[in-house]
């Protein structure tokens, strides 16, 4: 089996997620989020775009039910046993089969915790599921009691963490190296994918952002390319990718002259962001890192550029997104403990001026402080 963590790791984690199905006095779980099935059997695959879901009974025994080209793709990247298929056809309904499979298991009339909020549980799917349980069992929202566990990572983990780190420095570097007047912006997304699998890295989660000129003010992927001026503004994110686990990376380099406003804006991201590197600390909340991001930036006169969220905790995420809970906004009480992994972006986009400035670095937040993993020098960067 292709397995990248030790038996003692995948019991440690089964070990947490029965305890906290108890505590919800939950019989069984219905997992359908791609990234609880690879955190709690290796299970690595992108078909959880069809109908697949991972069932664990509060003893702990585990089954797949999945279709046929994932068969072999569980046998070998999962310690998983009983693997059950589903069959493609005109009239398929899988929420049948999974219902013939919570029945053997003896779940008939249980409590069953279900991740609702899931990129593997399309609505269709949902209303099936909604009506083969329906005097079945009790189906529950469990939504979010994977994600907590998996927003600490373990020191197996950080090693994948870590290595992902080194592999967002060589895409950066790469990057850097790329950018000039008349690069083309191909070239530079090129050289970045490149410096990661190269590397050993993995495919990310989600598109790297890349855009110049009046695209630098974009926080999102858009297809079609552009050379970059004598005289130019260009935004990247990135991350380095190991085992599906990310660290990401944000920057805005300017090309030529800067603009009037391109150095105090890059001081102001700079400071808003080692603002919530000093927050992000053991007993602090999501919140107080958001708070800290909106009090620098609203001193420097730039509420009205500024985003209402400011980063997010990274980890082995799959399509259509690396971005992961806890997130930094407004009021989150969500807890800050050791073993999270956190990106932290400061974003500036003045449509007004049409300048962009972004500063951004992922931390693993330690006993004491955060530490920061990547993008060791926060300078402007002129090309």
């Amino acid at each position: 089996m292709a397995l990248h963590f030790t038996p003692t790791e995948f019991a440690r984690r089964r070990t947490a997620l029965l305890a906290a199905m108890q505590a919800d006095r939950l019989d069984a779980l219905f997992l359908f989020q791609q990234e609880s099935m690879f955190w709690l059997t290796g299970y690595d695959t992108f078909g959880f775009c069809f109908f697949q879901c991972l069932v664990v009974r509060a003893d702990g025994t585990m089954a797949l039910l999945t279709r046929s080209a994932d068969l072999r793709q569980a046998q070998h990247t999962s310690n998983l046993d009983d693997i059950r298929i589903w069959k493609d056809g005109r009239d398929a309904n899988p929420a049948r089969d999974l219902l013939a499979l919570a029945r053997d298991h003896g779940l008939s009339g249980k409590r069953i915790g279900v991740e609702f909020e899931s990129h593997g549980l399309v609505a269709s799917n949902y209303h099936k599921l909604d009506a083969a349980f329906t005097g079945q069992a009790e189906l529950l929202d469990a939504s979010a009691i994977v994600t907590r566990l998996r927003a600490v990572k373990s020191d197996e983990e950080v090693v994948y963490v870590r290595s992902a780190a080194a592999l967002a420095d060589a895409a950066d570097r790469a990057a850097l190296d790329a950018i000039r007047a008349g690069a083309d912006e191909g070239e530079i997304l090129a050289a970045q994918h490149n410096a990661i699998f190269a590397g050993g890295g993995d495919y990310p989660a989600n598109e790297f952002i890349i855009g110049s000129d009046r695209d630098a003010l974009l926080c999102r992927y858009k297809s079609g390319r552009r050379r970059l001026g004598a005289s130019d503004q260009i935004t990247l994110e990135f991350a380095g990718v190991d085992r599906h686990y990310h660290v990401a990376a944000m920057r805005t380099v300017v090309v030529g002259d800067p603009r009037p406003l391109h150095r105090p804006y890059h001081a102001a991201a700079r400071d808003a962001l080692l603002a919530c590197e000093a927050a992000l600390k053991p007993g602090r909340t999501a919140g107080d890192v958001f708070a800290a991001h909106a009090r620098v930036f609203d001193e420097h006169g730039l509420a009205q550029h500024r985003l209402n969220a400011c980063g997010y905790s990274l980890g082995a995420k799959f399509t259509p997104s690396w971005m992961d809970w806890p997130m930094f906004y407004e009021a989150n009480d969500w807890e800050i403990v050791p073993g999270m992994v956190m990106f932290a972006h400061m974003i500036l986009m003045d449509s007004d001026s049409e300048t962009a400035m972004c500063l951004g670095r992922t931390y693993l937040v330690g006993n004491e402080g955060a530490e920061a993993l990547n993008l060791p020098e926060l300078d402007l960067v002129l090309r």
